[in-house]
């Protein structure tokens, strides 16, 4: 009988890597709590229209890449894509707006896309982002820039590059799509047959292309910033100042679009060297137009997502080690009337806070103590029924060797001061 196996593009978390997806997902919550963001949770699916309608029906997610199927009640629903349009989604249906002009959202979630499985890229993918809903202003384009930035600095990466460009409003992308489309049009039989299609649906998609002989070409494309409003170039240079007062480096590229539809003005993405080939950590940008196309009024928005199995590839590469949460306290039974009193010490320790284990496989002192090394304890506890007749209970630090005897009722004291 063959033994069953995850599917091709999905991994497991096993305990010893989840503490390091523990210790970064807790640096996240703590980090965005600072910035004034709250975090959001929608389902794992969502009726495929969503995507059809917010993502565009012409991207590579919603063509090639979506898991999609019919309920029971002959209702096409998909496992999410991406992060944006459901948080969206939520947002009209729950009138998160008129809690707050202003509305400053996170999350910490999973995604799914039928593509071909590689190195940091997954079938089943895991991100934390934020979306702020309500203000057109270059000053909040300032903030999630900021936030995408220092939170991949908290988490120990560096060298990291900033790739910025505006790819304006609607106004300036009719002209600018118009002149794209002549540039290119003598190069069509060049051009992979994604490309073709993309010429007629979404020509800008082209810049963002990944084939090298496609690449070449794009370099005399006409660029996005001679095309730009005068509303749309101010926002922009309000935006790069900010950064710079921050001293947060960028480098500005014309050919930077993004991969979804939904995107107006601000686009970028952040780089990290460690990741090689897949270098791109982060990614996110403006989207004025989403909310009105999902159904609700006009609204403002920006965002980012930034992937967690990159940030954790890249912390690899850079040697990070996330802090270890190692067992405090472990105790040693020495026989079955120790066993019995470590059993209600162990649960007076925990409702105190105090993280505690010790051993039920009934092993020698000697595994007992490996064990206690094994799980990076500080101190041990030896009870046995000695110890139990004296009133007392062996507390020993491994760090020193110091050892002292001490009465179970003031242990919990001791440890917490």
């Amino acid at each position: 009988m063959n033994t069953l196996r995850s599917i091709k593009g999905t991994h497991d978390i096993l305990p010893e890597q989840s503490r390091r997806w523990q210790s970064l997902e807790q640096n996240i919550h703590n980090f965005m709590e600072r910035y004034g963001y709250a975090e959001i949770r929608t389902p794992a699916f969502e009726r495929t229209e969503l995507f059809a309608r917010g993502v565009g029906s012409e991207t590579d997610i919603v063509s090639k890449e979506m898991y999609s199927f019919r309920d029971m009640s002959d209702t096409s629903v998909t496992l999410k894509p991406e992060l944006t349009a459901p948080v969206i989604r939520s947002y009209l249906q729950h009138n998160l707006g008129r809690i707050t002009p202003l509305t400053k959202l996170y999350y910490i979630d999973h995604a799914f896309r039928q593509e071909r499985p590689q190195k940091g890229r997954y079938r089943q993918f895991h991100q934390y982002g934020v979306e702020a809903l309500g203000s057109p202003h270059p000053e909040i384009d300032l903030e999630i820039i900021a936030i995408a930035y220092f939170s991949l600095l908290e988490l120990g990466l560096e060298n990291l590059t900033i790739k910025l460009n505006s790819i304006g409003s609607s106004e300036c992308r009719t002209a600018f799509r118009e002149a794209l489309k002549d540039f290119l049009r003598p190069h069509l039989n060049d051009l992979s047959e994604t490309s073709r299609r993309r010429f007629d649906t979404n020509p800008m998609r082209i810049l963002d292309t990944k084939v090298p002989h496609e690449a070449e070409i794009v370099k005399s494309a006409p660029i996005i910033a001679e095309y730009l409003t005068s509303a749309d170039r101010a926002h922009y240079e309000e935006l790069k100042s900010g950064l710079k007062s921050l001293s947060i480096p960028f480098e500005e590229d014309s050919n930077l679009v993004r991969g979804l539809d939904y995107y107006t003005r601000t686009t970028f993405e952040i780089i990290s060297p460690a990741l090689g080939a897949q270098s791109s950590v982060c990614g996110g940008g403006r989207y004025d137009g989403l909310i009105e196309t999902l159904g609700g009024k006009p609204t403002p928005g920006i965002g980012f997502a930034t992937g967690i199995e990159r940030v954790l590839l890249a912390q690899d590469a850079a040697g990070i080690i996330a802090n270890p949460q190692n067992t405090k306290i472990y105790l040693i039974s020495l026989d079955d009337p120790g066993r019995a009193a470590n059993l209600v010490l162990i649960s007076q320790l925990r409702n105190a806070g105090i993280k505690s284990d010790m051993d039920y496989l009934r092993r020698s002192m000697k595994a007992q103590f490996r064990e206690a090394n094994r799980l990076g304890a500080e101190f041990v506890i030896i009870n046995g029924n000695t110890e139990i007749k004296a009133g007392t209970v062996q507390i020993k630090d491994l760090n020193t060797g110091e050892q002292s005897a001490i009465a179970p009722a003031d242990l919990i004291s001791h440890l917490l001061k």
